[in-house]
């Protein structure tokens, strides 16, 4: 292996032989690590438009640096968002908050971390990619309906002025939360007709199911985004499932996820029910706010929802 120089003096890296570089790929996204040495780990990754990728906080004596060579991305960290191009670097020692980079267009940039990273990144991308399959394979409605709700939730979660921390967590538990319906039976999960009190009672079970298949992952970010999967059919009023949950006791992604879950349901057609137009399906969640629905969250959703609308696709 070639000693390359270090950055800053900070690091001292070590490039591997071509040979040796090794790639990781999932729907979207590509992360290939270039350089592994004295403990700190180069990474070349690229993205396509519409992905998010976070740098999340790890303890103390670290160090990351992050920089842009393609494409642009939106950058949020603490109560700064802006618009990043190529040659937008960062260098942080001790981070203490999440940052947040969405991919506006496709893009690729480098990632150098004194924390080694890239074998939890393969292990997350194969199981997260899995369980993305697994809900295709089940039920593909699900599988493009969850797309949706995870760029609603997320410009919806921007807009209430959640932190990027609570933004990524959002995203993944937006993302995930129908995954616990490739344990329901498919007789009941594609069911023309109403549901009968026993199947309802097997479907409700998705939402637990789901939480504990993200638990299972033993990831720290994903563990927080499992209770987004565990209480979005929760309902401000308290007769929600599974818990029964009421008004502030629901997190607030799992408030967020329910309204455009609702939203984009009631906007497509289903196996039990054709589509309505938005401006129905906005008069349905103006309705139910103060009882299905969080009040602030629905108040922002109808005041942005010609945005979120343009997100689903």
């Amino acid at each position: 292996m070639d000693e390359q120089k270090s950055y800053k003096n900070s690091f001292h890296i070590t490039t591997l032989n071509e040979s040796n570089i090794k790639v990781v790929k999932m729907r979207g996204i590509e992360i290939s690590l270039i350089g592994d040495g004295d403990g700190t780990q180069v990474i070349h990754e690229k993205m396509e438009a519409g992905k998010k990728w976070a740098i999340v906080p790890d303890g103390e004596g670290y160090l990351e640096f992050f920089m842009l060579l393609s494409g642009e991305m939106t950058f949020k960290y603490k109560d700064t968002t802006r618009v990043i191009t190529p040659g937008f670097s960062i260098s942080n020692v001790n981070q203490t908050d999440t940052m947040l980079f969405i991919s506006n267009t496709d893009c690729e940039f480098l990632y150098i971390t004194s924390i080694p990273v890239f074998q939890h990144y393969a292990q997350s991308a194969a199981e997260l990619e899995h369980m993305a399959i697994s809900i295709e394979e089940k039920d593909g409605y699900t599988a493009h309906h969850c797309d949706n709700i995870k760029n609603m939730a997320i410009l919806l979660a921007d807009k209430l002025g959640l932190s990027s921390e609570q933004i990524s967590i959002i995203s993944y538990g937006a993302f995930f939360h129908d995954v616990g319906k490739v344990k329901i039976p498919l007789e009941i999960l594609n069911k023309p007709g109403k549901l009968t009190k026993e199947e309802f009672e097997i479907m409700k079970k998705h939402t637990i199911y789901g939480a504990q298949l993200l638990r299972s992952l033993k990831n720290p970010l994903i563990d927080r985004a499992a209770v987004i999967v565990e209480q979005h059919h929760e309902r401000w009023d308290g007769t929600g499932y599974p818990h029964g949950l009421k008004g502030e006791e629901i997190d607030i992604g799992a408030a967020i996820v329910s309204v455009v879950d609702s939203y984009d349901a009631i906007t497509s057609d289903r196996v039990y029910q054709k589509r309505r137009s938005k401006e129905e399906a906005v008069e349905e969640i103006k309705r139910c706010r103060g009882t299905m629905y969080h009040p602030d969250v629905v108040d922002v959703f109808v005041k942005y929802v010609e945005e979120i609308d343009k997100l689903k696709k």
